[in-house]
């Protein structure tokens, strides 16, 4: 430590070539506050801040008007897998706020880190566990690292009685009362927790040392670049983050370039995003974050506007007044007995004002009453904050992020580029109220953005289910902007510089490795959403080149289904889709054809099948005068009658057949009864009754004659078959509405001739012990030859 600290007063009393430095924390609004007032007392010629040096170019576009922190400098590989590099910003950032300072006198300001082609090479090799080392025993390492230095911190909390690390750091460092006392306090700690680090590092982190020495060495690298530029060594003020501040002296070497030339380098781009609080917080997994950030910026807001020591009454005020638009009614008195609680609180740690963690212990007890759920959402909204930043244009961005914005403001959905989750319901159907087309297809416009952006796995929008009446021009989307958001987009500049360009590529890329017939037809039916005709006639042609050898009844029902809505619905998004009929007709008469093979499978396939058999169906009746529906009704009634198929599905199909009206009273009974025989084994006669079971019930509850039959079935079996019977049987009820047992009951109730209430009642009720454990036995009925 003794030397660490001799390092930052040689630097301070300016012995030989060493430059002044100014370790901050990053998002720190008094680091930020301080920082300021140092370099309105030194008045340096050049203001070098840690970050990457090939950014440079993104300082000045960062302090131009209309720019809004939160925002943050992204750098991502230009291959696959992309890795990305983030560097966010708040207004009280110290970075950010020596930009501003920076810009405002025309004082140079510049980058002094790695570039971010170097430090993602050095990242990549690290996650890999490095040439000489076990990937999985440097993860291990780096997981001891982390919890280690967990509980360092935990330790030094602790010894400060305070609940937990952040508030240790508030009470000793943010509310430090001078420049001098801050820098001075802030540099001593760093340097005794680098040495305490260290050590620990050379064991279990060895690769995180060696890329900050790295680092370092290049800083200083820098820092003697600026130097031979012409700028004096007491005119430069360096801001780093405080782990680093004893390094940047000028005694130790800095990076030669054949060092430089050895590192590794992958392409790289730079870009410019707008951020968010919530991403900010340490409660998105910012390892570098707050935990409330949105109280930091009132904290910043307090101190550059003198008014510290008002900080807890505007803080409980406005808790206050959200908590009444809440609907949660607290006086002025509750409120000033919340600032008089959290200052007492303060002043029993011997702070000279409340942390956040008093505020909101405070709040809890005074506006809360003691319950905290009372509290929670306007304190989520007052630390946390719900803030976005904002870019205005002509602030570089990559072409995609561009697109995107231009396609957002021509469409009119800026207003949903929020943190909060907003819906957003469309009508795909021409408005013919108003006057430009523009205006009459606005809904439609807006749903093929939202499937590109959904295609290009952008998470801005999430597409909802809507009911079935308005399925064909109705959609429901939940719209959020969030950070993740704004990567994926910057990531799609890989596939094209604009939405539709990248859209169609991901696409073609999909139909390269498409073998699935019915992943084929998905992607047309995605290309029609996304009104990608191109990629439309590429999707047709590859599922045509499919269907030639088709022969999995699965994938030829999904399909055919996947082009029935297409067909269906195309008009209303104004696409062509006729010529999709004849490949349609191909698909179901193949379909048809395999039905009655295909369903020669067992009960773990049926339920495949049976989705299937019903999606074939549903196109059958949709499409009527296209397909051949007679040989459809054909082979299903040829599956309905087969033996020697699987029994769920036999009854599928009757039961469709039965929903038609195709089978008569005579043959229903007939049906049941053979099915239903004693002679027939269990669990082929109550699997039989499971498939019948599984379509339109309302047609089953209506014929009387199907549940007496069933009914003299149950009563002849012995107990070992009626065991097996009940298994399936129980599965099969299973899945009935409580009105539907219901009327089972009633019905069962005349037949035995008990009452149809009576009897539901009596069956209805709950079980006792003994009929608890005989289920218990069901349960573990072994099927033994099954």
């Amino acid at each position: 430590m003794a030397q660490s600290v001799q390092r930052l007063q040689g630097a301070e009393r300016l012995n030989g070539e060493q430059v002044r430095v100014f370790g901050v924390r990053h998002l720190s609004p008094a680091g930020a506050y301080h920082m300021r007032t140092y370099l309105d007392e030194i008045k340096p010629t050049a203001v070098l801040v840690e970050g990457p040096s090939d950014a440079n170019a993104f300082i000045g576009q960062l302090t131009k008007s209309g720019v809004k922190p939160p925002v943050a400098l992204l750098a991502y590989t230009g291959s696959l897998p992309v890795r990305t590099l983030l560097f966010p910003l708040a207004a009280y950032s110290p970075e950010y706020q020596a930009f501003v300072w920076a810009n405002k006198r025309g004082v140079p300001c510049e980058f002094i880190d790695l570039p971010t082609d170097r430090s993602l090479a050095l990242l990549g090799l690290r996650e890999k566990g490095g040439e000489d080392d076990v990937a999985e025993d440097a993860v291990e390492k780096r997981r001891a690292y982390a919890g280690w230095q967990h509980s360092l911190y935990e330790s030094i909390a602790e010894l400060a009685d305070e609940p937990d690390y952040e508030a240790y750091w508030e009470r000793h460092y943010e509310h430090a009362g001078s420049q001098g006392a801050y820098r001075q306090a802030i540099h001593a700690f760093s340097a005794s927790m680098r040495e305490l680090t260290e050590a620990e590092e050379r064991t279990s982190a060895p690769q995180e040392l060696a890329y900050n020495e790295l680092r370092e060495a290049f800083m200083r690298r820098r820092i003697r670049e600026v130097m031979a530029a012409g700028h004096e060594p007491n005119r430069i003020v360096v801001i780093v983050g405080a782990h680093h501040a004893s390094a940047v002296d000028l005694s130790l070497p800095a990076m030669t370039d054949a060092e430089l030339g050895k590192l590794p380098s992958v392409p790289t781009s730079l870009t410019l995003m707008p951020y968010t609080y919530y991403k900010l917080s340490s409660h998105s997994g910012y390892g570098a974050g707050n935990q409330a950030p949105a109280y930091y910026q009132l904290f910043w807001e307090c101190l550059t506007g003198s008014k510290s020591d008002e900080l807890p009454t505007i803080y409980m005020t406005r808790l206050a007044t959200l908590l009444r638009e809440a609907g949660t009614y607290r006086s002025t008195a509750s409120v000033i007995e919340a600032v008089r609680m959290s200052e007492a609180l303060a002043s029993l740690k011997g702070g000279s004002r409340p942390t956040w963690k008093d505020l909101r212990d405070a709040a809890v007890v005074c506006l809360g009453n003691g319950d905290y759920a009372v509290v929670a959402e306007a304190l989520a909204r007052i630390d946390v904050g719900t803030e976005i930043g904002k870019l205005p244009e002509g602030v570089s961005q990559t072409p995609i992020q561009d697109d995107l914005n231009r396609e957002l403001k021509r469409l009119k959905l800026e207003k949903y580029k929020t943190a909060v989750a907003q819906d957003l319901e469309l009508d795909l159907r021409e408005n013919r109220r108003v006057k430009s087309e523009e205006a009459a297809y606005l809904d439609l416009n807006r749903s093929v953005l939202l499937h590109r952006l959904e295609i290009l796995g952008i998470g801005f929008a999430r597409k909802q289910a809507v009911h079935q009446e308005s399925a064909s021009w109705a959609e429901r989307w939940v719209l959020q902007w969030t950070p993740e958001a704004e990567i994926q987009a910057v990531e799609s500049t890989l596939k094209g510089e604009t939405i539709q360009i990248a859209a169609a590529y991901v696409i073609h890329e999909r139909l390269q490795q498409c073998e699935n017939l019915a992943e084929a037809a998905k992607l047309i039916r995605v290309s029609c959403e996304c009104r990608l005709v191109e990629a439309m006639a590429e999707s047709t042609r590859a599922l045509q080149e499919l269907a030639t050898e088709a022969g999995n009844f699965e994938q030829i029902a999904g399909a055919a289904f996947e082009l029935s809505a297409l067909v269906r619905y195309g008009s209303v998004r104004r696409l062509e889709t006729e010529s999709l009929v004849p490949l349609l007709k191909q698909l179901f008469l193949r379909g048809a054809l395999l039905l009655v093979d295909s369903a020669n499978c067992n009960d773990d396939a049926a339920r495949g099948m049976a989705a299937a058999i019903q999606q074939l169906h549903a196109v059958a009746q949709e499409h009527y005068e296209e397909v051949d529906e007679a040989q459809w009704r054909t082979r299903l009634r040829e599956l309905a009658t087969r033996d020697d198929r699987n029994a769920k599905l036999s009854g599928f199909a009757f039961a469709i057949l039965l929903e038609r009206d195709e089978i008569s009273a005579d043959e229903c009974s007939q049906e049941v009864s053979r099915r239903l025989s004693p002679g027939v084994p269990a669990d082929l006669g109550a699997g039989w009754f499971e498939g019948l079971s599984m379509r339109n019930r309302y047609a089953l509850l209506s014929r009387a004659a199907l549940w007496e039959q069933l009914d003299l079935y149950v009563q002849s079996l012995e107990d070992e078959p009626f065991y097996r019977s009940l298994v399936f049987l129980r599965r099969a009820f299973a899945d009935f509405e409580p009105r539907e047992r219901a009327s089972v009951t009633e019905l069962l109730g005349d037949l035995w001739g008990a009452g149809a209430e009576q009897t539901s009642e009596e069956l209805l009720q709950p079980l006792d012990e003994e009929e608890k454990k005989k289920l218990d036995e069901l349960n573990e009925f072994d099927f033994g030859d099954l």
